[in-house]
């Protein structure tokens, strides 16, 4: 009898063990990884931006390359050796991922015509390898907006040729954002022809366009290589009525998406420049739907 209640009592207790293991391995299987934008919690290339992210809850940071202004090539600390070091021992110290080096600078820059265009884009190539990021985010910004501008198409085309193969060689993925619809960038990627060009996709540009937005995730499935998963400035995301964010994750479970979830904007307009309060909420509701 003895023997009989040792026996269940070790059982209950092993399958209690079960269930807290399988819990931790549900909650912690990294499938999706929230991230915050340094440019946007104000820490552009700073070394606080990791205590700030950490505060925030996040598991990691989007660590943009600088301005360009009349350069080059960007205004990038961290291809200095000792700089960079810094960078990747204080994401160890908070324990924190860098979820991509971001070329905002081309946000007002012409990448289909500035001279420098492709050497800064290498420039930020080389800083990934070094830092062992994996995705970089390339925006073609306005002046690049081939919605507005398809006579640039060729340009933009030539250009991301000549970074498909330098991103090749680095075994890196840039994600290149644009105006266009997920089957006109299917189109491009096409024309381009890389597997190193892959989509950095917004939530707010489908928004803005009138485009459904799940569906525009399906189609690119598994050339969508991040997510800048904000909308803009207005509301907090768990009260954007535009985004069903369940259903987000219902679409991005379909087509298998694996990765960073990155929040770029979707401040409250009554109190913006609260990053504390605006970031923090954001994080906490896409952990509370994705982990």
């Amino acid at each position: 009898m003895k023997f009989q209640v040792f026996t269940f009592a070790l059982l209950v207790t092993l399958l209690s063990g079960y269930r807290v293991s399988a819990q931790k391995l549900v909650k912690t299987d990294g499938r999706y990884k929230i991230a915050v934008v340094d440019l946007m919690i104000l820490k552009r290339q700073k070394l606080s931006a990791f205590q700030l992210s950490k505060e925030l809850g996040a598991d990691g940071v989007e660590v943009d390359m600088g301005g360009m202004g009349d350069r080059e090539t960007f205004d990038n600390k961290l291809a200095d050796d000792t700089i960079r070091t810094l960078f990747l021992d204080k994401a160890k110290e908070y324990n924190l991922e860098i979820a991509s080096l971001a070329m905002t600078g081309f946000y007002a820059q012409s990448f289909p015509e500035r001279p420098t265009a492709v050497k800064a884009v290498g420039d930020c190539i080389n800083t990934m390898k070094k830092m062992n990021v994996k995705i970089g985010f390339l925006p073609l910004g306005i002046q690049g907006d081939l919605t507005k501008f398809p006579e640039k198409r060729p340009a933009v085309v030539a250009r991301l040729k000549e970074v498909g193969k330098l991103a090749e060689a680095a075994g890196v993925i840039i994600g290149i954002e644009t105006s266009l619809s997920a089957t006109d960038e299917l189109k491009l990627l096409s024309d381009i022809g890389s597997p190193a060009i892959q989509i950095y996709f917004n939530f707010s540009n489908a928004i803005t366009n009138g485009r459904d937005l799940y569906k525009e995730m399906e189609i690119l499935g598994s050339h969508m290589c991040q997510i800048h998963s904000s909308n803009h400035d207005s509301v907090w995301l768990q009260n954007d009525k535009t985004i069903n964010m369940n259903q987000v994750k219902q679409t991005l479970d379909k087509i298998g998406y694996r990765g960073w979830l990155v929040i770029e904007r979707s401040r409250d307009a009554s109190d913006p420049k609260n990053v504390k309060r605006n970031f923090g909420a954001n994080v906490a509701y896409l952990k509370s739907i994705f982990q």
